[in-house]
């Protein structure tokens, strides 16, 4: 780029002014882009003063520089490689499309860089090594954590499988052999309790013979007189012999 063509760069943005339509601010739904005002009492039409320039020849840009592109290049929009032909790089440059793909950005915009063309918006693509350096580890990864999962899993039934030998343990406890020496134990006890006599403390006894003086005097204390009348006896019934004949007769 030329000193000339930046000097006039410099006085294109220098001079530029910016149109924005009328009433921009005062609706939402509405853009800055500019429109023309059509209105009969329109204020900005009618060029009254804080209303907004309106677009007129003295504010365009120098006619070399109009177009291009603030590196100093002309774009070139491409989508395919053989729209790069007959384009020269020395003053154009190019932009790839939107619509293009990572898979045919990636060889299209090496063929414009190897071309010696300047590419306005280059991208840092993934290339497919990196890729497949990306994947392996992650499947790597997955394999470890499927194999730790396993390992996890399995001390889970050794447990319960420990679990059946507590208890045969438990059982092997309760064997004839520990109930015949659990057995000998009560006989003992049995057996003491028939051969020793149990020793009464003297103070159990003095309160048994007192009792038993206190029983004994009540009845005594209880008058004659005052015991129930005993029930008259009762007739005895007449038998009868063979005859039809009383005997007490």
């Amino acid at each position: 780029m030329t000193t000339e063509i930046k000097r006039l760069i410099r006085v294109r943005v220098d001079k530029g002014a910016v149109f924005k339509r009328d009433g921009y601010g005062k609706k939402r739904q509405l853009s800055d882009s500019w429109r023309k005002p059509r209105g009969q009492h329109n204020k900005q039409r009618e060029q009254k003063k804080a209303k907004g320039a309106l677009p007129k020849p003295g504010f365009g840009s120098p006619i070399a520089v109009r177009g291009m592109h603030p590196s100093g290049f002309f774009e070139v929009l491409i989508s395919s490689v053989k729209e790069l032909e007959g384009i020269d790089p020395k003053t154009r440059a190019v932009r790839i499309g939107a619509t293009v793909g990572d898979r045919r950005r990636m060889g299209l915009q090496e063929k414009a860089l190897g071309a010696g063309f300047k590419v306005l918006n280059a991208r840092a693509v993934k290339t497919e090594p990196k890729q497949e350096k990306i994947r392996e580890p992650v499947k790597e990864a997955k394999k470890d954590a499927g194999k730790k999962k396993k390992e996890e899993k399995k001390p889970a039934k050794s447990k319960a499988a420990a679990a059946p030998s507590r208890k045969d343990t438990k059982k092997e406890k309760k064997t004839p052999e520990a109930e015949e020496k659990k057995a000998p134990v009560k006989e003992k006890k049995s057996a003491k309790s028939k051969t020793e006599p149990v020793e009464i403390p003297e103070k159990t006894k003095v309160a048994a013979s007192a009792k038993s003086t206190k029983k004994s005097v009540k009845p005594k204390t209880e008058a004659p007189a005052e015991a129930k009348p005993k029930a008259a006896p009762k007739a005895r019934a007449k038998k009868k012999t063979e005859s039809g004949v009383k005997k007490n007769e």
